[in-house]
C-alpha cells in the first residue's frame, strides 16, 4: 500500500500532507527525534527515534518501500530513498528524481562549504504561499502517477 513518510522535525508542510493523505486515504508516518503533536487519526503515526546523527533518516530508509513517498528537505535522505525505489518531494514542492539528485547533492555540498567558510550565513528562506501550493500540486501529481503505474499499490 502506498505510504507517505515525513521527515518531520522541521517539516513546514505537515498540514498539507495530512490534507492530501486524507483525500486519498493514505497512511502517513511522521519520523522525528522528539515527540510532537499529531492529529488523532488512525492513519497518522508518529515514530520517535533517538537523537543519534541521522537516526530519523536511517529509520525512514529502513522502512520505506518502492513507490512510497518521502517528504523531506534533506537532500542526502532524498537520495537514499530514491535508491530504495521511493519517490522524494522537497518541502517547497521540488521533486527529487534520478535525473536531478546528483546536481542537488553537489549544490548542497557547495553551499555547505561556503557556509563553513563564512561566505554564506543564515538558512533557507521562509516558505511562501506559492511554495505550499507547489508542494500540494506535486504531492497530488506523484500520487496520481504512482496509482496509474501501479494500481495494485493504491488501496
Amino acid at each position: 500500500m502506498l505510504h507517505i513518510f515525513v521527515d518531520a522535525d522541521a517539516c513546514p508542510v505537515k498540514q498539507e500532507v495530512y490534507r492530501v493523505a486524507s483525500r486519498y486515504r493514505l497512511d502517513v508516518t511522521l519520523v522525528a527525534n522528539s515527540w510532537m503533536r499529531v492529529p488523532n487519526e488512525r492513519w497518522i503515526a508518529l515514530e520517535v527515534v533517538g537523537d543519534g546523527f541521522d537516526a530519523a533518516d536511517d529509520w525512514i530508509v529502513e522502512h520505506v518501500q518502492p513507490n512510497d513517498i518521502v517528504v523531506t528537505a534533506d537532500i542526502p535522505l532524498a537520495s537514499r530513498c530514491l535508491k530504495e525505489g521511493a519517490h522524494a518531494i522537497g518541502t517547497t514542492g521540488k521533486p527529487f528524481t534520478e535525473t536531478n539528485i546528483g546536481e542537488a547533492v553537489a549544490t548542497r555540498d557547495l553551499l555547505s562549504e561556503l557556509r563553513g567558510a563564512g561566505e554564506i550565513t543564515g538558512g533557507p528562506p521562509p516558505l511562501k504561499k506559492r511554495d505550499r501550493s507547489r508542494f500540494l500540486q506535486q504531492l497530488d501529481e506523484v500520487i496520481q502517477s504512482i496509482r496509474r503505474k501501479h494500481p495494485f499499490n493504491s488501496t
